[in-house]
């Protein structure tokens, strides 16, 4: 049987309270396309948080890497919140990193944004890249350094951690819409939920550990993958949080997944089980890739194609 949707919820001991309060609360990373300097590139965001951190490591793969500490600790006055910083790098000259988190909103324990923060990349006074929804305040603190953006950053991938026992919530936007997306494992079945809605249902999970079935989101088709043979192996060998389920949910040709790095690469490194359900999906696409090796993405645009991947942690 399969732990995580079947066993019965056990009063934690002290050894695995204290395990617990060790790993992130949330990990999430996102690919964008945009320009830097007139140049097709792939942008990476790593956001992580933990009970006494709050870190994200921005990307441009053989461009910069760049961490900044949103909150070192809880128990510190010095954070840094908001500032600029220049990008050195000989290719990409003048290139400068703009942020403010001072009133960032957050979902639960998510550790990205929702409202209320910008993070800007400018270069000779033109704005390459925005995300967030305080331009406003951006122009104001950098007015030299921030004019017209030159292209919208085009989001391709996004790969979260989720960590509980039997509800696994994240957030998408599928063609312009943001939807609540939620995985429940329950009574020996996997129920997918879009905005509180049942969408899917796959009974005899035990015996239908993988599969693939199409799903609609708002009339959108969305392939919907899934894999949780680990959990079945961690239920007969009796480990604990020694395995993870693995849910994408796909439109068009949005395979694109970043490279792992920093809070993400450690937490992986715990886990002694693989997954061919991301081989699959790249399989069903045309121009699938599974890392951001390089700057140029070779299969050319692809603004309707989108990929959400879930790794889906057990907390008993």
């Amino acid at each position: 049987m399969i732990g995580a949707c079947f066993s019965q919820p056990n009063t934690p001991s002290s050894s695995s309270s204290s395990k617990n309060s060790q790993v992130p609360q949330n990990v999430v990373t996102c690919i964008y396309q945009t320009q830097l300097c007139n140049s097709p590139t792939y942008l990476t965001l790593s956001w992580s948080r933990t009970l006494f951190s709050h870190s994200l490591t921005i990307q441009a793969t053989d461009i910069f890497s760049i961490t900044i500490c949103l909150n070192p600790s809880t128990f510190s006055l010095f954070r840094t919140q908001h500032g600029s910083k220049s990008i050195q790098n000989q290719q990409f000259k003048k290139l400068k990193l703009h942020w403010n988190f001072t009133r960032a909103e957050f979902i639960q324990n998510s550790a990205e944004p929702e409202s209320c923060f910008y993070l800007a990349i400018s270069h000779n006074g033109k704005l390459q890249f925005f995300l967030g929804d305080l331009l406003q305040d951006l122009t104001r603190r950098h007015p030299t350094s921030t004019t017209k953006l030159v292209a919208g950053p085009v989001l391709l991938s996004r790969r979260e951690h989720v960590f509980g026992s039997r509800s696994y919530v994240s957030r998408a936007v599928f063609m312009g819409s943001k939807h609540e997306i939620e995985i429940e494992c329950n009574g020996g079945a996997l129920r997918v939920k879009v905005d509180g809605q049942t969408h899917l249902v796959v009974k005899r999970l035990a015996w239908k550990f993988r599969g693939y079935e199409k799903i609609f989101i708002d009339g959108i088709e969305v392939e919907f993958y899934w894999d949780v043979l680990s959990w079945v192996n961690d239920s007969n060998t009796n480990s604990i949080n020694n395995g993870h389920g693995v849910f994408v949910f796909q439109v068009g040709d949005g395979a694109v997944w970043p490279e792992m790095v920093g809070a993400e690469k450690r937490l992986m490194r715990k886990s002694v089980s693989g997954s061919s359900v991301l081989q699959w999906a790249e399989e069903n696409s045309d121009c699938g890739r599974t890392s951001s090796s390089s700057s140029t993405r070779s299969c050319g645009s692809n603004a309707g194609g989108f990929s959400l991947l879930l790794y889906a942690w057990t907390i008993n």
